[in-house]
């Protein structure tokens, strides 16, 4: 039986996760998130605020980690920690601890890329949720859209041209006045507008797109964020709800839609949503309208495990762990990195 203490710094979040089980049958002992609320004062993150409140975070927070699982250092496998992408301030205080609390046991370090982090995370949630299977990762700082055929080899098929989804409802959510991170207030100011009264277009969604063109699987929203914008300015402050309905139905609508192009062209019956803005209701809810043809299932993360946490870095770090990977003392970390484990589209 392996167990695996995970840690991850990337952002905002000091998260520290013990993980236990052998292959897909991985069982979680314990989940510490610790969110640094102090950012919402300046509407977004401050790395260097974010990068010294994980230095005086994470020791008490790995401790909690281990108390809860009832475990102690002696009885870990592996640390694995999140080296890229992120704040590299915040990355480094992860990678440095993980590296020497790894070298003091004398057991291996297994670095993760945040992002095949929210990959494997779903399957926390739900064992069925295993490859093949179409993969939307739409977080903060990203939004992708890969075709997963094992775990390690994974097909990017599309990504954001400019903002990401998150990065999207973060800043329509400022625009219409509502607190940071924009994400839940956004959606749920959402559902008291008026479908039908702001009509955005959904962004690269044009319905004579075939498969090999430029904006198949592609995103954009910085159009769509100027639109509504515009309609902002011209409401006087009236009709949040409505523009906040129309702005999440177009975007959620562009999302959906290049999905089901995926699952549809690589034969998939299973999709899996991850990041912060997987567990918004209305996409897990129009995703499953939309792929109902298909008979497909969606698989969503629950909203602990669709934001940044430790326990996606450990249970990635099974897959590699398992295959004798680990990283060398001169781990470093790194603001951006390709996720690896790609394969040719």
């Amino acid at each position: 039986m392996t167990r695996i203490l995970g840690i991850e710094t990337s952002c905002d979040e000091t998260s520290a996760s013990v993980l236990q089980g052998e292959g897909d049958d991985v069982e979680r002992k314990s989940l510490v998130i610790l969110s640094q609320d102090v950012h919402r004062v300046f509407g977004g993150v401050v790395p260097e605020i974010a990068s010294r409140a994980h230095l005086t975070s994470i020791v008490p927070v790995v401790a909690r980690a281990l108390d809860d699982a009832e475990t102690s250092l002696d009885e870990i496998d592996a640390i694995a920690v999140t080296y890229a992408p992120g704040l590299i301030g915040a990355l480094l205080v992860g990678v440095c601890y993980a590296k020497s609390l790894a070298f003091a046991r004398g057991i291996p370090v297994v670095p993760i890329h945040h992002m095949e982090g929210h990959i494997f995370a779903t399957a926390l949630d739900d064992r069925d949720a295993t490859p093949p299977f179409t993969c939307l990762l739409v977080s903060g700082g990203h939004t992708m859209l890969l075709d997963v055929e094992a775990w390690g080899r994974y097909r990017l098929l599309g990504a954001t041209r400019d903002d990401a989804a998150g990065e999207a409802f973060d800043k329509v959510a400022k625009l219409l006045g509502l607190p940071y991170p924009g994400g839940r207030p956004l959606e749920m100011l959402a559902r008291e507008g008026n479908a039908s009264k702001y009509r955005f277009s959904k962004p690269m969604s044009r319905r004579n797109a075939e498969p090999g063109d430029a904006d198949y699987y592609e995103f954009s929203f910085s159009g769509l964020k100027t639109a509504v914008l515009n309609a902002v300015n011209a409401s006087d402050g009236n009709h949040r709800a409505d523009i906040a309905r129309g702005f999440q139905d177009a975007l959620i609508g562009s999302l959906v839609e290049k999905t089901f192009r995926a699952a549809l062209n690589f034969n998939r019956d299973k999709i899996v949503l991850g990041g912060g803005v997987a567990c918004n209701s209305a996409l897990v809810s129009a995703m499953r309208e939309r792929v109902a043809e298909l008979g497909a299932k969606v698989y969503a993360p629950s909203p602990r495990l669709a934001t940044d946490n430790a326990a996606m870095i450990a249970r990635a770090a099974f897959y590699h762990y398992a295959h004798g990977e680990h990283a060398s003392l001169d781990l470093n970390a790194f603001a951006s990195r390709p996720l690896p484990g790609l394969v040719a589209a």
